[in-house]
This record gives C-alpha cells, structure tokens and sequence, in this order.
C-alpha cells in the first residue's frame, strides 16, 4: 500500500444562506494565469505557457524553488502554442495567433526550438513554407504536428506533415527532424490523402486513418478508412462503408501494445486494443452513454490505467486496477475528494508527477507529487483571485425529452442560498453539432452566480460526448429539436423547485446567441429577456457570408445540418420572424468575425427595430473576432449583461462591480 499524501484538502461547507461577497468582474473574465505546465524529463524544470493579454509566453521555471531561468516571448504578438520537452533541457513549440473566445487558436505554421536557458534557439519551420535548410526554396505551405519526442534521442523528434495538395498523391508525410539544425529526413507518407499517421513502438509510421466527408453523391457523409504499413506499401484494414464500423489508432506503447478506438456511428465508442496482424479490435471499455473524454495513462506511457466519462460529472474508471499507478491514482482522488484528478506530466523515471485538480468551485490547481517521499506540494492556482470557498456549486441533471432522449445538464446554484426561486439565466452552448458543456468551474456562470443568478446548461441534441447518434440527431433541428431540449430543461428548474419561473433570462454565444433569440419564439412568455452574443440570426446569410461556405465541405455541412428547402431556412432564422420576439434585447458581436459575421447581429438589430422591439443595446466590438479576448472588451461585456439582466430578473438590485 502507497503511503497516504502528505496533504490536507479542506472540504468544510460555507455558512448557509451566507451571500458570497461579491468579486469584480475582471477576476472571472480575466484570463488564466496559465494555459499548461510540463516538466522536464529529469524533472529540473517546470515549463509555462503564461497569459501576458496580448500574446501567451513560454516560462521556464526551476521545479527546486520555482524561480523562473528564461522567458520566451515571439515577435508580432504571436502566442506559444503547443509545446513540449525534447530532452532533459529542450524545448520544441509551435505559434499560434490568438482569436476569439470561441475559436481556437490558430497556427501560423512556425516552429521553435530552444534550451532551458534561452540558448541555441532555432526556428525550425518559417512561415509553414520552408524549413531551416530550405530558406531559398518555396514549398506548398505546410502544417507539421508531433507524433513522437523520442526519448532515447535528445536531438531529434518526429513530425507529421501535412500540405495542401502533393504530387505524389498523398498530402501526409512523416519526418524526423533535428531541433537543433532543423533538417528533416522522409519516414515515409500516407496512401493517399487526408490521413493521420501514427507510430509503432519502433518509432516507425505503422497505421494510417484517412477520412472523408463526402459520398458518392457529393453530399456529406464521414467515412474513414484504416491502413497498416508493411514495408513501403499499405494495406486496407478497415473500411467504415463496408465494415460499418470506425477504428481509429490511440497510440502504440514502447511494448508494442496499439491502442484504439471502435465507433459504430451509433453508440459511444469503445475503447480497446488492436491486433496488428489481423486488424481485429478487442474491446476494453466502452459505456453505454457517455464518450471516454480523457485517458489515464502510466507514467512509463506502457498502459492505459483508466479513462475518463462525462455524461454529467466526470467519472474515472480503472481499466487495470492491479497496475502500481492505478493504486497511485486512487489514492490521489481519495486526497482530493469531490475534485477531478489528472496526471497532467511526469518525469521519463516517473518519480515526479505535476498532478492536475479541479472542481466545479476550484479553477485548477497544480501539485508536483514525488513518489520517494510519497509527497505532493502545491504549485500554482490557474486563478489565484478566485476565493474557492465563495464559488457556486454545481448539480448534473438528466431529463427524458418529448420524444425519449435522454438530456444531459448542469445547474450551477449560487453559493449561500438555499437554491429555491432562484432567479435564473438559461446559458445554451455554441456549435450546436460537435461543442458541449462540462462540469468544472465556468467562468460564466460563477460570475452569474456571484451576482446571485443559478445558470442552466443543456447538452442538447447534437452536443458532443453521446455517441455519433445523439450528435447526428441535431442535425436540421436547430430551431426544433435543439431548441425543444433547452425548453423543457428549464422547465424542470422551475417545476424542481430551483427557479422562480417569472425571472427567467436567455444568453449564448455562437449558437447559443441563436437559441438566446429562437427559444423566445419558440415559448413565448417563458423568458423575460435575450442576450445574444456573436450569434447566426439569418440561415440563408450563413450560406453566403463568412468562412463556413468558402470551402466545399463546409457547404455540404450546412447543406447536411440545414437543407436545401428555403422554406425551412426561413422558418429557422430569428432575423425573419423578429416580431415573434415580444421581450427585451442585447446584441454583441465582433467586428472581425469570419465565422458569425457582424452582419448577422446587425440584420438581426434592424429586424427588431422594424417589428417596433429595438434592442436596449448593440455592441459591434472593434478587433474583436468569433467571442471577444480582449481583457477591457470581455470586462465591458460582462458589465452591460449584468447590468441587462439586473434590469429584468434582478438578482440583487445592485450595480456589478466593474474592475
């Protein structure tokens, strides 16, 4: 038996029906005090990715006595993306340019590589158009992934390559790479293209998993197709069109065990092992209803201890429960009680863990666990502002829909009330295909709650996290099925007792600013007031503007999720049926939004003037994109929601606190 962590995690209840004092806006919609953290393979050094408002930096920190040895900032505002440990004191990362908050990041295609120190730094890739022996040679830009660190080789990693289009008829290569020289030496490349490669324990490229999204009529339809290598040539192992079946490759461990998952577009995949002679797959895990979300894998990454399910809150099971790190684990959730564990990196040995926590009230925390002395010393707070013991909690629901779904959600209850008649704020996700809410600490919805407002979230028809049949089923029900979801699960907060059913507000952003102006036409009465942010108010509009419709497959997608009949489109555009929209609105959007263009809250604002209901407010956000990420940007919108919904639900009567 492992001795018992050297820690003590407070779990003492705050005072009942005590209000939380309230905090400034800023300490929610502030950014993190970090993204991510690994350690050194000898554990010498903690690496940061660290928020600096325009641009994230790369920190190097002693683990001894967390004095930082080197600040890596790049050029023209570029953030550090992914990054990672390529020896005992290298570090290998890519830049990203930062959107807005509901788009990711995005590549610009460039790759560093530096020492711990800040010396011999290198960039390895420019520009995603030539490497660092080529730099009087255009390429076809490229993008370049990490497949492996090889940790017996502290010079060189291997990477996949992917470009737009190649001669050779495959667009997927794998490359070694030298981070110090930055040259790179062919491993070889994918049968044919759009494929991912993944490695055998030789370090070798062994599986290709190549998709597609579309049929023999052009329309959309996902189909992936799994190829073994042998040799230089490739053999088909699987094909979803005739197999009925996805197989996608997890990983191969050093002993040579494959990972993978097996997804029949129906139930929630499961997860297993694959026979590399046969292609055959031996299933491991697989739960009824929920995806496995996350994998707990041993510190000498040679077996899948236990996985991860979020149907509501998170829920870990122990695939092998006999396994030194299965008992580890075990005893770090005992620890933690009530909060989420995660080995977020070790050490090459495994000595030296960064343990991962958090909660529905806790934003994160980082310990540094050392299995010697059988310790875990606290690190860091992801925000250190946040007075946990302050916060909201949240309860998981699940309701049976109209129609016999099974709905799964989340109601966060302000802290210090007795969680009846509360005044309530419906928060639907974006997407809706593929996006989903989770238990954890919300910004959001903690500011809400400090202001004294419960949230509620669905995961509609269509979340992501259900199985393929559940996601498929949210397909042209944007303004039907999806909104019928959020509908009734508000009505279960009201008739449960939680909500006071004449205080009801609606908010989202992306999609769900959609929902924040279709859920009121769909139920009239039921919602006091919308805010809608960055949303799609016009479906014929999302056909024409914006970057969904300047590729092909993104048209086959809106043509899958929406039809080709205008009289559908029409009849699920809130821009057309605004006099449908009897209750006060806020609209916001960004400026520079490619996704949700700005002229969609703009026609959206016109048509409630038109219909007689202008909206109390409209904000077109300069340099803003798809969700604002500017701090003083998203402290303004905070501010404004606030004060709207203290207007018309008020949860305090009192004016939030701006700074």
């Amino acid at each position: 038996m492992l001795p018992l962590l050297a820690l003590v995690v407070s779990t003492a209840a705050p005072s009942a029906l005590a209000a939380a004092p309230q905090q400034p806006v800023k300490d929610f919609v502030g950014h993190a005090s970090y993204s991510s953290v690994k350690i050194s393979p000898t554990g010498e050094y903690l690496a940061i990715t660290v928020d600096q408002g325009d641009q994230d930096v790369l920190t190097v920190i002693r683990t001894s006595d967390l004095k930082p040895i080197k600040v890596n900032t790049l050029p023209e505002k570029k953030s550090v993306g992914s990054f990672y440990w390529t020896s005992p004191d290298r570090l290998l990362f890519n830049a990203v340019k930062k959107l807005g908050g509901y788009a990711s990041p995005m590549s610009t295609g460039e790759w560093y590589a530096v020492n711990a120190d800040g010396s011999q730094p290198r960039p390895l890739i420019y520009y995603g158009t030539r490497d660092a022996t080529q730099r009087g040679k255009e390429v076809s830009r490229e993008s370049f992934s990490l497949l492996d660190t090889l940790k017996d080789d502290d010079q060189n990693v291997i990477m996949q390559v992917t470009s737009a289009r190649s001669s050779e008829g495959a667009n997927t290569e794998v490359v070694r790479m030298d981070t110090v020289s930055g040259r790179r030496t062919s491993l070889g490349r994918a049968p044919k293209e759009n494929c991912s490669i993944a490695l055998d324990a030789a370090k070798e490229p062994r599986f290709a998993v190549c998709t597609s999204s579309k049929n023999e009529e052009g329309e959309y339809e996902e189909r992936s197709e799994l190829y073994r290598r042998d040799g230089s040539g490739w053999t088909l192992l699987n094909a979803s069109k005739a197999d009925g079946k996805h197989l996608d490759v997890i990983t191969t461990t050093n002993t040579g065990t494959v990972y993978a998952t097996q997804d029949d577009d129906k139930a929630p995949a499961a997860v297993g092992t694959l026979d590399t002679t046969t292609g055959a797959f031996k299933s491991l895990f697989q739960d009824p209803t929920a995806e496995v979300s996350n994998y707990i894998w041993s510190t000498d990454e040679s077996t899948l201890v236990g996985v991860v399910t979020e149907a509501a809150a998170p829920a870990v099971k122990l695939i092998d429960e006999n396994h030194p790190d299965a008992e580890l684990y075990a005893s770090l959730a005992a620890a933690f009680e009530g909060q989420m564990v995660d080995f977020s990196s070790y050490t090459q040995d495994g000595r030296k863990i960064i343990v991962s926590v958090y909660s529905d009230n806790n934003p994160g925390e980082l310990y540094l666990y050392d299995r010697d002395s059988g310790k875990a010393r606290f690190l860091m707070s992801r925000r250190p502002q946040i007075d946990k013991k302050n916060m909201a909690s949240i309860k998981p629901f699940s309701i049976t829909t109209r129609d016999g779904k099974k709905v799964f959600g989340y109601l966060t209850l302000p802290n210090g009330s007795d969680g009846k008649n509360l005044p309530l704020v419906v928060n639907p996700h974006g997407g809706p295909i593929g996006p989903r809410d989770n238990w954890g600490f919300n910004p959001e919805a903690q500011l809400f709650a400090n202001r004294g407002y419960a949230t509620l979230q669905v995961n509609f028809r269509g979340s992501a996290g259900y199985g393929k049949a559940f996601q498929d089923a949210g397909h042209r029900q944007w303004d039907q099925g999806i909104q019928n979801d959020i509908l009734e699960a508000t009505h279960w907060a009201i008739n449960s007792g939680y909500v006071d059913r004449n205080r009801i507000c609606i908010y989202g952003g992306s999609f769900g600013g959609y929902s924040a102006l279709m859920a009121p036409i769909r139920e009239p009465g039921l919602f006091k007031c919308a805010f809608g942010y960055v949303g799609v108010y016009d479906v014929d509009m999302l056909f024409k503007k914006g970057d969904i419709p300047q590729r092909d497959s993104g048209l086959r997608y809106l043509r899958r999720t929406h039809g080709t009949e205008r009289a559908d489109w029409n009849r699920a555009s809130p821009a057309l049926r605004a006099a449908e929209v009897k209750i006060p609105v806020y609209l916001a959007a960004g400026a520079r939004d490619v996704r949700a263009v700005p002229e969609q809250t703009e026609l959206m604002n016109k048509a409630l003037i038109a219909a007689g209901n202008k909206p109390e407010g409209m904000i077109i956000q300069s340099g803003e994109m798809h969700g604002f990420y500017g701090e003083e940007a998203r402290v303004n919108l905070y501010t404004e929601m606030l004060k709207f919904f203290d207007r018309h639900i008020g949860a305090g009567g009192t004016t939030p606190a701006r700074n």
